[in-house]
Formats: structure tokens, sequence, C-alpha cells
């Protein structure tokens, strides 16, 4: 392991239970990530989405994809301390369910990053198969 969620809190400002992402096994900064997310039962959402059959809400698997994804952007030392705001995503494809006891596995490419903006291409897996994959789209704030 790379990083635990602990050393993710330092570079990401979210914390729980909206910080996602668990640990972080590979990275190349600025450029490539990838993350593990261990989908618990206990996870808040899973209350009301949906008690009789338990899944991870397709938009928390895209924001999953995107903190890690923020994580690589973010370790880049002329990004330290910023924030990374969504401004889009695109072409987000949901291929297989996320439940309790998964671990979903996160790739996040960045193809485009400028010193205020940038774009990636992310997929999330459940071992072998693809869960989801959308382009993602972010501005840092001032």
């Amino acid at each position: 392991m790379l990083m635990d969620k602990e050393q993710i809190k330092e570079i990401l400002p979210h914390r729980d239970p909206f910080l996602l992402i668990d640990e972080i096994v590979e990275m190349e900064p600025g450029k490539t990530v990838t993350a593990i997310k261990h989908v618990s039962a206990d996870e808040y959402y899973f209350k009301g989405h949906f008690p009789q059959e338990p899944v991870m809400p397709g938009v928390l698997i895209v924001e999953t994809i995107a903190q890690a994804g923020a994580v690589a952007a973010l370790s880049l030392p002329e990004n330290k301390g910023k924030i990374a705001f969504f401004s889009g995503i695109r072409n987000a494809k949901f291929r297989h369910k996320v439940v309790p006891g998964d671990d979903l596995r996160l790739e996040v490419e960045l193809v485009h990053l400028r010193s205020r903006a940038g774009k990636g291409v992310g997929r999330a897996y459940v071992g072998d198969q693809l869960a989801c994959e959308c382009e993602i789209s972010f501005m840092f704030d001032a």
C-alpha cells in the first residue's frame, strides 16, 4: 500500500462519511492512480439504497473515481492545498453492481492537466468485472 486513509486525508479535503477511498496502491502523481474502496455493509447509503438489496449508488461510484483522480492531481507540489471541484462528467456507463463486501478498485488516468483544470478517464472494477467507466473534468479553486 502506498497510502492509507490517514495519508489520503493529508491530500483530500473530504472527511467521513464522504471520504470514499480507503487506500492508494499505485500512483504516478499528475498522471495515474489506482485506489481501493472497501465497500462495507455499514455504509450510510445502504440503509436506503436499497434495504432489500443493497447496491452502491452509481453517483457515489463516480465520486469515488473522482476522489482517486483528485489524489493524483493534488499530489503534485504545485497543487498542494488546493481543492479540485467537479466541472463535468461524461459518458458514464454502469456495467456491474457494487454490493457490501466488494473491494472496488479505481483506476484513473489524468489525460489533461493544467494549472487551473484537468480531465481524467476513470474505471471502477470489482475483481476483473468493470463496474463503471466515465470521463471526469475538474477545476481547482483559485
